[in-house]
This record gives structure tokens, sequence and C-alpha cells, in this order.
């Protein structure tokens, strides 16, 4: 039977969702070629991109205490109009020759406060908008959407475009800001919170508390925010030294690492698109074990071989593995949690994820200058096995 139609609502959240990811992704593209034009000083350089992760991990649970206690629909409009605002004062102090290093950092820093809060509200936004058993469907267009812009699309247009001219890459990117910020305005005005008793002004620490404690006791939800920092600890390990791993193991030119990350894109990008169909194939909690064994295998492939082809494949399969796990991951919090808590839920998964990132990439590191360029990849293979067998033996999806 054909697949039926989200509706046009979820067909304007995808638009608002794909423009917002790709100037996330020119941005992050231009705002370090802009510093290195401000400044030869590679540490001030590296602080673009501190400032760029670091609201994630200081303001990435609060997010969600924010987003909950707020009308989800007006709250993503003005996150999208005061990053267009900064985008704007920008564009201007470079058209005026003013701008220093200190207002990249300002901008890189705030535009992330900013994805915090909208990133968290994307994934709030989505169920009421779609029929529940659609709501898989609808995530895997909402998670390529957000992997082609901010990875794939969006960097190499961000720094063609400050190669034409400085000011381009943060103007256009203010656009595409404005344009989803009217996209996520036209929506049906249905996102208001519903009153809680003995909710207090000024206490989303508390309300933060409050879903933490929540996630803590649920033990299907406990188990998978587990097992995806787990995951993300061992994919980020590896992915770290792949830029070395591609001449001196695979034994390939500079531009074979580019090639290999179109390949790991377009990997991800086909467990997305194919993310419904296995979940309704074989079950979530089939999906998330088949996940995990395929990462396991992937890191064995790439980390016992030399050829460029069985790392190719084994490369596309973790990175497709991951995009399945980002849907059904995602689909199932949504289905599992009250409305009234998901954003903070979702926030703390996606804070979990931030945070495993850059300790996955510093273990593998250690790792590779100890034992070798082999050593995070290989160690990840018994850490995704085992998930795999406790996802299997524990995790009953609902």
């Amino acid at each position: 039977m054909a697949a039926t139609s989200l509706g046009p609502a979820y067909h304007r959240l995808w638009w608002a969702t794909a423009l917002s990811n790709l100037g996330d992704g020119i941005r992050a593209a231009a705002l370090p070629l802009l510093a290195a034009a401000l400044t030869k000083d590679p540490v001030a350089v590296a602080g673009v991109a501190i400032a760029g992760q670091s609201p994630w991990l200081i303001f990435g649970l609060f997010a969600g205490g924010v987003v909950d206690r707020f009308d989800r629909r007006r709250l993503t409009v003005l996150v999208d109009v005061a990053r267009v605002t900064l985008l704007v004062a920008l564009v201007v102090a470079l058209s005026l020759g003013i701008a220093g290093i200190a207002m990249v950092y300002a901008v890189a820093f705030f535009c992330g406060i900013g994805e915090t809060l909208r990133d968290t509200a994307t994934v709030t936004l989505l169920p009421p908008l779609v029929n529940d058993a659609d709501l898989d469907r609808a995530n895997g267009g909402l998670v390529n959407a957000e992997v082609a812009g901010n990875e794939l699309v969006g960097p190499p247009i961000g720094g063609y475009l400050f190669g034409v001219a400085m000011v381009l890459p943060f103007a256009i990117n203010g656009g595409t800001l404005a344009l989803a910020a009217a996209l996520i305005f036209s929506l049906p005005n249905i996102f208001t919170p519903k009153p809680r008793s003995g909710a207090r002004k000024g206490q989303i620490w508390r309300d933060t508390l409050e879903g933490l404690r929540w996630l803590t006791r649920h033990r299907h939800l406990r188990l998978l925010l587990i097992l995806a920092g787990l995951f993300a600890l061992m994919d980020s390990a590896w992915f770290a030294i792949l830029v070395l791993y591609v001449p001196q193991i695979l034994g390939l030119p500079e531009w074979g690492y580019g090639v290999l990350l179109g390949v790991g894109a377009i990997g991800g990008l086909a467990g997305g698109y194919f993310a419904a169909r296995i979940t309704r194939s074989i079950g979530s909690t089939a999906a998330l074990t088949t996940c995990l064994a395929s990462a396991a295998l992937g890191q064995l492939m790439l980390g016992v071989t030399t050829s460029a082809i069985v790392a190719a494949s084994g490369l596309a399969l973790t990175s497709a593995a991951f995009g399945v796990w980002a849907v059904v991951a995602r689909t199932l919090r949504q289905r599992l949690t009250p409305p009234e808590l998901l954003g903070r839920v979702s926030s703390a998964s996606m804070t979990v994820g931030m945070g495993a990132a850059p300790l996955g990439a510093l273990i593998g590191g250690l790792l590779a200058a100890q034992w070798g360029l082999t050593a995070p990849i290989l160690a990840g293979v018994p850490v995704l096995a085992a998930c795999a067998l406790i996802c299997a033996l524990r995790l009953r999806a609902n």
C-alpha cells in the first residue's frame, strides 16, 4: 500500500527544519574561516568551535525545561528571530570593518544556545502534527533534513560562499532562519502547554530535575539513554582518528578522506530513509538491536582491513545503523513520554549524545596514541556487541 501524505503542516515543519539546519551547516563552516581571517592564533581559532559547542553542555538539560514551560511554536519563532538579529549585526559589523574575534565568539555561543532550544522544540512540535502510526516515517524525514543540512550540504556551501564574499554565508544563514521562522509561525496554534499545578515562574531548574527524575525511573527510556550514550561514545572514538586512518592504514591520498566522509553521509541518509520500513518489518527492539550489532560489524570491518572498499562498506554500515537508531530512538521517546515532559526527556537525550562525542574523541585519541590507529576502532566492537545483547534481552518497546 502506498504511504499516505503526512499533511501540509508536517511539510512546513520539514522545510523549516531543513532551512534551519542548512543555515547551521553554512555557519558552522564559515565562522572558523572568519576567525582565521581575523587572527592567526590557532588557540583563538579553535575557541570558535568551543564557543559553538559548549551551549549543549552548559544549557542542554535546561533547554527542555524551557521548551516544556512555554508555547513551543512561539518559542521556536523567537529563537530564530533572535539568531537572525545576531547574524544581521555580524553582517553589518563585517561590512563596516569593525568585527573582531570577540564578536565571532558571541555569535557562535548565542547561536549555539538557540540551537539547544530549537532542536529540542523541533522534536516536541512533531507529535501533534501527524498520526502516531506515522511518527517513525515523519521522524525519518526530519532526521535526514537535519543530517543533510548540518553535515552534507551546508558546510561546503558555507566554505564556498565565504570565498566569494566574507559576509555572504552569514547573510544567507540569516535568510534561511527568517524563512524557517515564518514557516513555524504558520503552523497550527496547538502548542500552548497545559497549566500545571504547583508550577512556579523562574524555576526552570526544578522543572529540569523533575524531568530527569521521571526519565531515570522509566526502565525503557533509561536503558535507551545509556545505550545511546555508549553508541555515540564508541562512534566518536574512531571517527576522531579517521583522518589519520585513511592515509596511514588504507594508503589513500588526501581526497580519500573526503570520499569516505561522503560514503558515511550517504549511509546515514539511507538509514534515516529506510528506518520506518525496518521498524515496521521487525519491530523497534529488533531494529535497535540490529543497529548496535551492525555498528559492531562495521567497526570490525574497519579495524581488520587495509582495503578501501571493505573500509567504505564498513563505514557505510555503521553510518546507516546510526541513522536508523536516531529515527527509532526518537520515535520511542515521543511515544513513551508524556507530552508535558517531552522537551526535558528529549534535551537530556541530546545532551548525552553531545557530551559523549568529545569524550569519545578524547578516548579515541588516547587509545590510538598508545596502541595504534585501529585500537579505538576495535575497542568499540565488544562494547557495541554487548549493548546489542542487552538491548535484545532487556528492552521491550511498547
